[in-house]
């Protein structure tokens, strides 16, 4: 149905790593609080392959609730398309600070968080692999604009499988950064934080939702163009 690439997550990902070691890069930080730096670096690792399950996990929630949708309102697919242009366009001024209406999207998932959030407090001070893990995925349900957006593509592919992966290729984007920890994330974040940075990486995210809204558009249109052309070559 709907032309999105695994890239395309991958780099929405890796554009908007600025948000996520923001709202993450502190809490990582604290597990590479460990005495020694190879049960750091486990540490890590098992918290954002955490992270990353749960996104993998709610993109086929996503896309088995498209799929539904699709089945039950065909026409549902011009809306599901629609609304993950706006909230592409909406993410990349987010992320240039140019519009923060997306802070208003956060807020509402910030009612479920509400609720997982004391299940955390359990899981620190991080001792073992196991509960950094599970810290990842209750982390990766942290209400964040950048999430949201992407999970807007995984609900329009209406394919559970695909909304999966796509979902599981867009954490694989925050991975550079949120693996890189301490005195090195801290100066990775502050080169990310960089207005010239922000802007283009705003800008390029607010490209592929306009891309992702104008691309049925197109689609009919060469459709169209190519059955005329069809029935001229059969008239003559």
């Amino acid at each position: 149905m709907i032309e999105l690439t695994l890239g395309s997550a991958f780099i929405i990902g890796l554009l908007g790593s600025s948000h996520c070691l923001g709202m993450c890069g502190g809490l990582s930080s604290v597990l590479g609080a460990a005495p020694k730096e190879g049960a750091n670096r486990h540490r890590i690792f098992s918290y954002n392959a955490g992270r990353l399950l749960t996104y993998t996990v709610i993109g086929a929630v996503a896309g088995l609730l498209g799929e539904a949708l699709l089945a039950a309102i065909p026409q549902s697919a011009v809306v599901l398309r629609t609304g993950a242009g706006l909230l592409m366009i909406a993410m990349g001024l987010y992320v240039s600070q140019w519009w923060m209406g997306l802070t208003r999207l956060e807020q509402i998932g910030a009612i479920l968080w509400r609720a997982i959030q004391p299940l955390t407090g359990k899981l620190v001070p991080v001792s073992n692999h196991r509960q950094a893990f599970m810290l990842g995925t209750l982390w990766g349900l942290l209400p964040c604009g950048l999430v949201y957006s992407t999970l807007s593509w995984a609900l329009a592919s209406a394919q559970w499988q695909q909304s999966a992966l796509l979902m599981l290729a867009f954490g694989a984007g925050t991975l550079p950064a949120m693996l890189s920890m301490g005195y090195a994330g801290e100066k990775l974040l502050q080169r990310l934080r960089q207005p010239r940075f922000r802007s283009v990486a705003g800008l390029l995210i607010a490209v592929m939702g306009v891309v992702t809204l104008a691309t049925p558009f197109y689609h009919n249109g060469h459709i169209d163009h190519s059955e005329h052309t069809h029935h001229q070559h059969h008239d003559m």
